[in-house]
This record gives C-alpha cells, structure tokens and sequence, in this order.
C-alpha cells in the first residue's frame, strides 16, 4: 500500500465532509484537475470523487464559484495553489486580526478541519512544536484518530518553564487521539556539534528518528526572527544571537533551522548543532501540513514555499496575499 492509498476509506459523515467537499470542487473546477488525478491525489476512488462533485452542486456549495460553508477564501486558496503547486492550501479570513494568538487559534482551527476530514485517518504522524502546534492540538476533538502514532520531528526539550505546553505537543496530540507518542528527548539546539553527533549515534535518539523520517505525513510551524521567537522564549537562543542571524540573511526557522529568503541554511554551524529532520526530508515527504500567520512570518513562509517543503499550506488572509505579491 503506497502513502496515498493509506488515506482511501469511507468518506466522512459529519462536518469535515464539507471541507473534502471543497478540496475536490477547487481541485476540478478551479485548477483543472481530472477526477482521477483527484481520486490518486486524495486517496480516494473515482466513485469518492464523482460523488463528492454531485453534492457540491446539489447543496450549493458549487454555483458560479466555490462558496465553501466554512470560513475559508476559496479564492485565495485556488490562487495559492496554482502559485506554487500545493497539493491544497487552506486560508482562513480573519478580518485584519493581527494579534498572534487570535491568528494562530484561527489557523489551528482550520488545520484540525483538515486532518480530521481526511478520508481516512493517517496511522501516523510526525509533528515539531511552538505556539501553533499547541493550538492544533487543542483544536482536534478527542477520539479523532484512534490508534494514531505520534513522532516528534525536532529537539524539544524545554530549558526553561516558561511556556511548556509549546514543547508538549506530540505527547498532548498522541492523548487527543487517543494513541502513542515517539518522543525525541533532547534539546533543540545543543553547544556543539560534536554533542549532537554523539546524541544521534545514540541507538536510542536513533531509533527515534529513524520514526520521524517514517512519518508519511510531517506537520510543523514556522518562527520569525524576533524576539517573539518560541526558540528564544524557551532559552535556546538570546535577542543578541537572533540580531546575529538576521545580519546573516535568516527570515525565520523551520523545525529550528534557520533559512534565508531562498530556503538555504542562514548559519551552517548553528544548524550543525539543531538536532531533528533535515529540511531536505520535508522536501522528500508525501504529506508536509504548514501552519503559519502573522506579519513576522511572511517571509519564513515564502522561503518554505520557494525551497518546496510544503504541500499542504494552512494560513491566514493576510499571509496568503503577501505570497501571491512578485
């Protein structure tokens, strides 16, 4: 069985069918996909697809355009996608908001929509954490994917109190499933690289990440370089040090590793001392979900999109525009 068809099941009987519904409407009517390169793409039959279109038009979610029930910009989403060849984008109107954690409660949101709409649930998933994550995680009802394994992806043992529930995530996630959780019990960051070798020949950090990379869906977040940063909240890095990365280039972390505008590593030896998946596998990954809002983030997202570690985009309105800009 490849990845995808691991998600082929019956179709949902609640309200996620209404946000399948409008993934397959974008995927046929606005960027022009057939229904079988829907059906392969989704995990679901040709018959899943058919039927999905049927009562799209049936119920009015399909008119002129697609008016999704829920709160989300079908349009900007469709523009996203043929943008950057996401396989769905999910962008969600938040009306100007720009506090960051009305933003993040909003992605996060949408981001549970999604997993729990998927036509069958993953059997396992690979997650990193920071705020939004914690949001997700208090977003997905309990008893949403029973029996599901979760791998933590990067280091994130916390070095100071403040804040834990952002470094909990896998564990919180495995209990909302409920299931199990693959936790990687190690710093973010470590003093030098030589210690993170060490760590990683460790048969058990080994094994640990050998889960990680097996994950067939990786679900993450992205930091900007500010003071705001969960890496400097939790004691990893000092405002000074985040100055320093940003004369170096960085617009932000993904997993913990900071990336220029173009998706490269900013500091080669701070990421010789980050302890989790390299960017590349995201890269390489069936199903990369991204959650990311909020002004700070706009560049770290664009370097994501451009460097391709992201197929599955959750975000704001505001966000999603800024992407679509030259």
């Amino acid at each position: 069985m490849n990845d995808r068809s691991a998600y082929a099941s019956r179709l949902p009987a609640d309200d996620s069918r209404d946000h399948l519904m409008v993934q397959v409407a974008k995927l046929y009517y606005d960027i022009g996909r057939t229904q079988a390169e829907i059906a392969t793409d989704l995990g679901l039959t040709r018959w899943q697809v058919g039927r999905l279109l049927t009562e799209a038009r049936a119920e009015g979610v399909v008119r002129i355009e697609i008016a999704p029930r829920s709160n989300r910009a079908a349009g900007l989403e469709s523009a996203l996608q043929t943008r950057w060849g996401l396989r769905e984008a999910i962008v969600v109107p938040m009306g100007g908001v720009t506090d960051p954690d009305l933003l993040n409660d909003g992605i996060a949101r949408a981001a549970a929509s999604w997993l729990t709409a998927l036509a069958a649930k993953p059997s396992m998933i690979g997650v990193s954490w920071g705020r939004s994550m914690a949001a997700l995680v208090r977003a997905l009802p309990h008893g949403w994917a029973p029996g599901l394994e979760v791998v933590q992806i990067n280091g994130a043992a916390a070095l100071q109190l403040a804040d834990t529930r952002s470094a909990a995530v896998a564990e919180a996630m495995a209990q909302t499933a409920p299931g199990s959780a693959a936790l990687l019990p190690v710093p973010a960051i470590l003093g030098q690289a030589s210690t993170r070798a060490a760590l990683e020949a460790d048969p058990v950090i080994a094994r640990a990440l050998a889960r990680a990379k097996a994950a067939p869906l990786l679900a993450f977040s992205m930091g900007g370089v500010t003071d705001r940063s969960i890496l400097c909240a939790q004691g990893y890095l000092t405002p000074a040090e985040l100055a320093s990365l940003r004369a170096k280039g960085a617009v932000g972390d993904i997993l913990g590793r900071f990336v220029t505008a173009d998706g490269r590593i900013a500091d080669p030896d701070l990421d010789a001392r980050t302890l989790g998946l390299p960017l590349e596998h995201l890269a390489g990954s069936p199903v990369t979900l991204a959650l990311v809002a909020g002004p700070e983030k706009h560049a770290v997202a664009r370097a994501a999109l451009t460097a391709r570690l992201i197929s599955v985009l959750v975000t704001d309105d505001t966000t999603a525009r800024s992407l679509l800009e030259p």
